[in-house]
């Protein structure tokens, strides 16, 4: 039998891992934030920095997913309207950034955006003074070009949900461009920018490297980077608590409005034939090319500039460096398969008992940023064991909980189909626990799996948070050693750093998601 949201049919595979991987994740978040509440009783209060700090948080969480969202609108338009060679190739690109290292992406703006970059040098030459990409205007430039591909790809979704039998209606009915934008257009942006503008508002607000490596100073602190300053400088963890306490409730608060909001609404069904336009125009099609290409350098650029800076010195980086690319190997991989290990029980448990509490433990460490719960485990391991001694462990378990979110949201509806496609076949075979997980769930789920793993060990290569708290100066990870060569103006060797960086983590990705797509089609 089948119940509304969950199988009914009986226990095929043992809920315990899932409730234990549940309850780990519960200790990790919920045990974290105890140990700093307890902790910052003992502060001293907010003073005038940490508000500032937290003004500014919610100003540029607000002006980056603004921005991002009001210029990804064209992009996306275009992208919806136009054919062209290499549409299919630029779309997927921008999903790039998602798993790009920080780090790296900051290294590139500064080659484009810095005082000595590309436009300064552009426009010295007509006289004009230098740009620079530090400060508050270089936070939001950090973010958009993060988030714009992003806001992208979630208004793209919108506009490709329309069918096309409303546009031919429309032309039928003789409706020019300004009649289908306010008829078809307008009502699925209204319905679509609510829910991108929220998560990109809740990811900007939890971004920590981009603070540390282009903010600073009075007017462009966050509350994570005020956070690690009170570690790092002023060793003060009342105060340090005090500001994580607030971090996690800025982010559950935004994480619980944007789970509230809708995304993308119901448009009508049709045909699935291929969108055609009528209501097109030499100045249409002009405005689109120009909108398509401006995304494209802009996001394109950085990266060049970073690759061209990089290959020179590859083969000039000191031995630290690639012992720092090894500790980061060992994280990336130990996240990865701490993340399976968690998603894997837990969205078992989800299809079996329709146990939505669970699933949305796991979505809550979207809220619980990485510095939040890193401060939580230095209170926890401070006054029994040297915290840089479990620098690399702690990485790689708070990469994993943070992955968690993205991984159960491949796993769940794929573990979902699959049982209410074969689950029944597999009762009446009698095949239950690991046989059913060996022979049945692995074979059909290694997409999905080969997905979650590669953004997991990405996303870790290239994590840029608790490391800093965390490690000494033996212990670092290779973008911890790369923002070290940034601060001390060793761009050359940065490049060269940030190119083997960006390589690494593409390169996992691919592996493993190349992996699990090779094994499925076999």
């Amino acid at each position: 039998m089948r119940g509304a949201g969950r199988i009914t049919r009986p226990i095929w595979v043992s809920h315990w891992p899932g409730l234990l991987a549940a309850g780990l994740l519960v200790v990790l978040v919920f045990g974290t934030l105890v140990a700093v509440a307890l902790r910052a009783e003992g502060g001293r209060g907010l003073g005038p920095s940490d508000w500032a700090a937290i003004r500014f948080t919610l100003w540029q969480a607000t002006l980056s997913a603004g921005i991002s969202v009001v210029l990804a609108i064209p992009v996306a338009r275009a992208l919806a309207r136009r054919s062209f060679p290499g549409r299919m190739a630029l779309v997927t690109l921008l999903g790039a950034p998602f798993i790009l290292p920080v780090i790296v992406a900051v290294l590139g703006l500064i080659a484009v955006f810095g005082r000595s970059g590309v436009i300064s040098k552009a426009i010295g030459v007509f006289g004009f003074e230098p740009i620079s990409v530090y400060g508050y205007h270089g936070v939001i430039l950090a973010h958009v070009f993060f988030n714009l591909p992003l806001a992208t790809r979630l208004i793209l979704q919108g506009w490709l949900s329309i069918p096309a039998e409303r546009f031919r209606l429309a032309a039928s009915l003789g409706m020019g461009s300004r009649d289908i934008a306010r008829t078809l257009e307008r009502p699925m942006l209204r319905e679509v920018i609510p829910g991108a503008f929220l998560v990109i508002f809740l990811i900007c607000l939890t971004s920590f490297a981009v603070a540390l490596a282009l903010g600073g100073g009075p007017r462009a602190t966050t509350v994570e980077l005020a956070i690690y300053e009170a570690f790092k400088f002023d060793f003060d963890l009342g105060r340090a608590a005090l500001l994580a306490l607030i971090q996690f409730a800025m982010g559950a608060s935004a994480a619980l409005i944007a789970f509230r909001v809708t995304m993308p609404g119901d448009m009508g069904t049709g045909l699935d034939r291929a969108v055609q336009r009528w209501d097109d125009g030499l100045v249409q099609r002009v405005l689109d090319v120009v909108v398509v290409t401006f995304a494209s350098l802009f996001l394109l650029l950085p990266l060049t500039m970073v690759v061209l800076a990089g290959v020179p010195g590859l083969t000039t980086l000191p031995a630290s460096i690639f012992q720092a690319a090894g500790r980061s190997l060992a994280v990336a991989l130990g996240s990865a398969v701490l993340t399976l290990a968690l998603a894997l029980p837990i969205a078992a448990l989800v299809v079996q008992r329709g146990a939505r509490l669970v699933e949305g433990l796991g979505y809550l460490t979207i809220a619980a940023s990485p510095l939040v719960v890193g401060t939580g485990l230095f209170l926890i391991l401070f006054p029994f064991i040297k915290p840089s001694d479990l620098a690399l462990p702690v990485t790689a378990l708070v990469n994993a909980a943070m992955s968690l979110p993205f991984a159960l949201r491949a796993l769940v509806p794929a573990l979902t189909a699959v049982e209410r496609d074969y689950g029944a076949l597999a009762d009446a075979l009698g095949m239950h626990g690991l046989t059913r997980v060996r022979l049945l769930w692995l074979p059909r789920l290694r997409r999905p799996i080969g997905f979650a793993l590669g953004l997991a060990a990405a996303l870790s290569m290239g994590d840029l948070g608790v490391i800093a708290m965390f490690a000494d100066a033996q212990g670092a990870t290779l973008p911890l050693q790369m923002y070290r060569l940034m601060t001390a103006y060793r761009m050359d060797d940065a490049a060269a750093a940030g190119l083997l960086l960006l390589g690494l983590s593409l390169a996992l990705f691919w592996i493993f998601d190349r992996g699990g797509r090779v094994d499925a089609d076999t």
